[in-house]
């Protein structure tokens, strides 16, 4: 079930689902079969250090609404396991060199039509508000080389992304497994220390006034 109605995204295509998304809990997320090993290792839990996320969480629940009402706080704010994915180098990266930075991380796919249809909006977010402050960092989970992926991100003009990549799809089995992934896309947000903030499974219209409202807001927020 979807509800068609125009949310003046670059991507035509793209239905405005978000909001129908939240009562679904990402029921329009393509569920992916794979089960392939994760490629991270499982962070220890401190509670302590994932307080500012916590408050943070806190601060921005009242902007989880309209096209982005299924990004939804976790139960538990804690780093992540190092996820591990190319860079637009090729050098491995992982969060943790992001350091300082609020992101929206989102996996993506091109045999993932949802995902297709998002990838310009999350284009949009990161030409609107990327800066030193925070970043859009969406990776490719394709498998086989960078053909396919670099030619639809050339056809939908979407240049504004850094290109990262993981062609393993360790980065997805590592959020299955942490209970945060079970179909594409996915997006996390994550705050500059690298704790979880909220995540939602399916698709959203990231360049709304919705999630532009979200983003700010986290990044206003109390980091302490």
């Amino acid at each position: 079930m979807s509800v068609k109605k125009k949310i003046g995204l670059p991507a035509t295509k793209l239905i405005a689902i978000a909001g129908l998304a939240g009562l679904l809990a990402g029921g329009a997320a393509i569920y992916v079969k794979e089960s392939l090993s994760g490629n991270g290792v499982v962070a220890s839990a401190d509670p302590a250090a994932c307080a500012a996320a916590a408050a943070r969480a806190e601060a921005i629940t009242p902007f989880s609404k309209g096209q982005v009402a299924a990004m939804r706080t976790v139960d538990e704010h804690r780093p992540l396991p190092d996820l591990v994915f190319d860079g637009p180098d090729g050098k491995k990266k992982t969060i943790a060199d992001f350091a300082g930075k609020t992101l929206l991380v989102n996996l993506w796919a091109t045999w993932c039509v949802p995902c297709r249809e998002e990838m310009p909006a999350l284009n949009a977010l990161e030409k609107d508000l990327g800066s030193d402050r925070f970043e859009v960092v969406a990776i490719n989970i394709d498998t086989g080389d960078d053909e396919k992926p670099k030619t639809f991100l050339d056809e939908t003009k979407v240049h504004d992304l850094a290109y990262y990549r993981d062609a393993s799809m360790g980065v997805f089995n590592t959020l299955k497994k942490e209970g945060l992934a079970f179909g594409l896309p996915v997006t996390l947000l994550m705050d500059d220390k690298g704790c979880l903030i909220s995540a939602m499974n399916g698709p959203a219209a990231w360049d709304s006034e919705d999630a532009k409202a979200l983003i700010n807001a986290a990044l206003a927020a109390p980091k302490s």
